[in-house]
């Protein structure tokens, strides 16, 4: 296995370039049976979440996460996606258990290709495996000065209680959204339809961290602050507007959007189907045969080139001109704080967490390998 090169320790977390911690993803993919351009396409959608400050859809995945999914075959690594119906603004693809992280953004890519020829493009993928950070893939579009949509259900997993429910019925079923916006800092909309994705949950557990009230709740509403009580089973993550009474159906009723455009209209794995009848109120199944939902939407074949860039820089530009209510804040638009972060993480490195780091020696960084700089 290629070590990561020399880093440098900051505080309790350790400095990694970003360079050289991609370089190292990239080889650690190919190490794995992922053909090299596209182990460095995973690589980049893998970073992206350490960059943009997404630490549950970063690093911390990859020894928990996708390694062992290529080692026990339900990721294959040499998978050929393919194109099952073509319409040409359209197409609905098989991943064939794919790495999500490089067949989503080739799905991205072809959509944006597609719009760039019909002024809209999407693709619909069955037999995906988990893609990281949806938000990399929709940002994709936007780089091109499109609009970029992206959407994935869990698959076969089953995570959240419907409203008023016993069982988990559904995933965190992720959204994003992307567009240009000013120049640098894309509009990038990236959320789980839950209050959090479990990486978040499983992030603050494997740290020794309490989580915020709000996010979980045992089997009688009561807010639970223990994230190691997710795995155990005795506290369940809540949706977008938490109580019946203060708005749950509306995350509720985006994870069944998701579900809906990402796994039923390819004809994916669902999370309600008859088997989520059988669980025991707790997460079950396996998040294999995930769908997705890839848009894009080309503004400079519908209205007169450059009017839609100059309008958004416009509309994003008033936005952050909006007077803060306090002093010292200021109001920016989901994106810019992950593309101010990004910039500095690149000229100054990316910080891991101590555990995160441990495994990361465990793929074969030397313990010596640190030291102040």
């Amino acid at each position: 296995m290629t070590l990561l090169p020399e880093i440098a320790h900051s505080g309790e977390r350790t400095m990694v370039s970003h360079a050289d911690l991609h370089a190292f993803t990239a080889r650690v993919f190919a190490g794995h049976g992922i053909p090299d351009r596209r182990a460095h396409l995973a690589a980049d959608a893998l970073c992206y979440g350490d960059l943009c400050g997404f630490d549950s859809h970063g690093l911390f995945n990859l020894a928990r996460l996708y390694l062992p999914l290529l080692r026990c075959g339900r990721i294959d690594p040499a998978a050929q996606p393919r194109v099952l119906t073509d319409l040409g603004a359209c197409a609905v693809v098989d991943a064939r258990r794919a790495l999500g992280l490089w067949a989503a953004a080739e799905a991205a890519d072809s959509a944006a290709d597609r719009a760039a020829d019909h002024g809209i493009g999407m693709v619909s993928v069955r037999g995906g495996t988990h893609f990281g950070c949806a938000g990399f893939h929709a940002a994709r579009a936007a780089a091109r000065g499109m609009i970029g949509i992206v959407a994935s259900n869990c698959g076969g997993q089953r995570i959240a209680r419907p409203p008023l429910g016993a069982l988990t019925m559904l995933g965190t079923n992720p959204l994003s959204v992307a567009a240009p916006a000013l120049d640098d800092h894309p509009f990038v909309l990236d959320m789980s339809t839950t209050v959090v994705p479990t990486g978040k949950v499983r992030v603050a557990a494997s740290s020794g961290e309490r989580v915020p009230a709000g996010w979980l709740t045992d089997d009688t509403g009561a807010a639970v602050t223990d994230p190691a009580e997710f795995d155990r089973g005795t506290a369940h993550l809540r949706w977008l507007g938490g109580d019946p009474d203060t708005g749950s159906h509306k995350g509720f009723g985006l994870g069944l959007v998701v579900e809906l455009l990402s796994a039923l209209l390819p004809g994916a794995g669902l999370g309600p189907a008859p088997e989520a009848l059988h669980g025991d109120g707790g997460p079950h199944g396996r998040d294999d045969d995930i769908g997705y939902f890839v848009l894009a939407i080309a503004p400079d074949l519908l209205r007169t080139e450059g009017e839609f860039a100059a309008d958004a820089r416009s509309l994003f530009g008033t936005l952050l001109d909006c007077p803060p209510a306090a002093a010292g804040d200021a109001v920016r638009y989901p994106g810019w704080h992950e593309a101010e972060l990004a910039a500095r993480r690149r000229r100054d490195g990316v910080p891991l967490r101590p555990r995160l780091h441990r495994e990361l020696v465990e793929l074969g960084l030397p313990e010596t390998a640190g030291g102040a700089r």
